[in-house]
C-alpha cells in the first residue's frame, strides 16, 4: 500500500502542469458530455468512458532538462486499443507520451510519412494510389472520433506530468462510477529524481563520473483504486522477461492493488501473446498473423468483463476458475 504522505509528497514537490486549468475544464466538459449519452450496445444505457494510458514516461535529470532516463514503450498497444474501444462505443481519454504511436496512425511508414504522398504533374500533392484506401479509412475514423467528441488526447513527457494527469482524470471520472474504466498500458518509471533535489542546470561532464541516487516512484494503483476513482473498472499491465514469474507477478498485482484485470506479457513475445488474468481466470490471446491485432480481442474480452462488472454492481470477477486460449478468430477451452 502507498503511504498517504508518500503520494502527497510526490505531488506537492512536482513541478505543476503548465496548462492544468485548461486541461481540467476540457476534462469536465468531455466527461459531462459523454456521460449523458447512451451506450450503443446497451439500449439506452449510460455511455462508458475509458482512460487509456500509453507510451513511456521520462525521468529528467535536470530541471532545465537536457538528459533524462527513458522507459521502453512505443505506445502501439495503447493506440491500437484506443481504436477498438472507440469501435466498442466507449468515449476515450487518451493519455499519451508525446511522439509515441497515435490512434489511426499505426499504418504510417516508420521512416517517413512522406512515402504516402506524391506530386502530380500539376504540382499538386496527392496520396499514393496504393495507400489511398488505408489513408481514407484512417482520416475518416479519426475525424469521426474527434468531431463526434468521443476522443480526448492529453500528452505527457515526464513522470511528473503523467501522474498529475492520471490523478486529474481519475478524480474527474469518479463521477461516472461503474461506467468508468482505466486501461493502464503506459510504461511508468519505477524510479525518479525528486524535483527539489534535481540539478537546476545541465550537469557538466567535467565534474567526473555521475553518482546519482534515485527515489522510488510511489505506487499509485492502490490510490487510484481506493481514493481517486473507487468504483471504476481497473486494468493494469505487467511486463516481465522471465516466464517463470510472469503469472505470479500478475496475480500479486491483482490482489495487492485490487485490480479487476491484469494483462500479463513477456518482453520477447508481447506483440504475439498476452494473458488476461483476473480472479480465478486466465485468458490467453495469441496472434495468428502479422495482419491481426491482439488488441481487438483483448478489448472485446474486457468489454464483456466491464459489462458484467456494471450489471453485478461491483463484483465483475467470475469465481469459477478456468483457463481459455483464444486465437484471433478462434476460441477454444484449454
Amino acid at each position: 500500500m502507498v503511504a498517504a504522505e508518500d503520494q502527497e509528497s510526490f505531488f506537492a514537490t512536482a513541478p505543476p502542469l503548465g496548462d492544468a486549468v485548461a486541461v481540467a475544464a476540457e476534462l469536465q466538459e468531455f466527461i459531462a458530455r459523454n456521460s449523458s449519452r447512451s451506450h450503443p450496445s446497451e439500449g439506452g444505457g449510460r455511455r462508458r468512458i475509458v482512460c487509456v494510458t500509453s507510451g513511456g514516461t521520462t525521468v529528467p535529470l535536470e530541471q532545465r532538462c537536457v538528459r533524462y532516463i527513458d522507459n521502453f514503450s512505443s505506445g502501439h498497444r495503447g493506440a491500437a486499443s484506443t481504436e477498438y474501444f472507440l469501435k466498442a462505443g466507449y468515449a476515450v481519454i487518451f493519455i499519451h507520451r508525446r511522439g509515441s504511436c497515435q490512434p489511426f496512425c499505426r499504418f504510417l511508414p516508420d521512416d517517413s510519412f512522406l512515402n504516402f504522398f506524391d506530386i502530380t504533374t500539376e504540382s499538386k500533392v496527392q496520396v499514393v494510389e496504393s495507400h489511398t484506401t488505408v489513408v481514407k479509412k484512417a482520416i475518416g475514423e479519426y475525424s469521426k472520433a474527434i468531431e463526434g467528441g468521443s476522443l480526448l488526447k492529453l500528452p505527457f513527457t515526464t513522470i511528473f506530468e503523467y501522474l498529475q494527469l492520471l490523478k486529474m482524470v481519475a478524480t474527474s471520472m469518479s463521477s461516472v462510477g461503474l461506467h468508468g474504466m482505466f486501461y493502464l498500458a503506459a510504461a511508468v518509471s519505477d524510479f525518479y529524481v525528486p524535483w527539489d533535489s534535481m540539478a537546476k542546470h545541465k550537469i557538466q561532464s567535467a565534474g567526473g563520473p555521475l553518482d546519482m541516487k534515485l527515489s522510488q516512484v510511489p505506487k499509485m494503483l492502490s490510490v487510484l483504486r481506493n481514493q481517486w476513482a473507487p468504483l471504476a473498472f481497473c486494468v493494469s499491465f505487467k511486463l516481465e522477461t522471465d516466464s517463470e514469474i510472469l503469472i505470479q507477478k500478475a496475480e500479486t498485482a491483482l490482489n495487492k492493488y485490487k485490480m479487476n484485470v491484469v494483462v500479463a506479457n513477456l518482453l520477447a513475445t508481447y506483440k504475439e501473446e498476452v494473458i488476461v488474468v483476473s480472479n480465478g481466470e486466465r485468458n490467453t490471446i495469441r496472434r495468428c498473423s502479422k495482419d491481426e491485432d491482439l488488441e481487438e480481442h483483448t478489448i472485446k474480452l474486457l468489454e464483456k468483463r466491464h459489462s458484467k462488472y456494471i450489471y453485478s454492481g461491483a463484483d465483475g470477477c467470475s469465481k469459477n476458475g478456468y483457463e481459455k486460449v483464444i486465437q484471433l478468430g478462434i476460441e477454444s477451452l484449454a
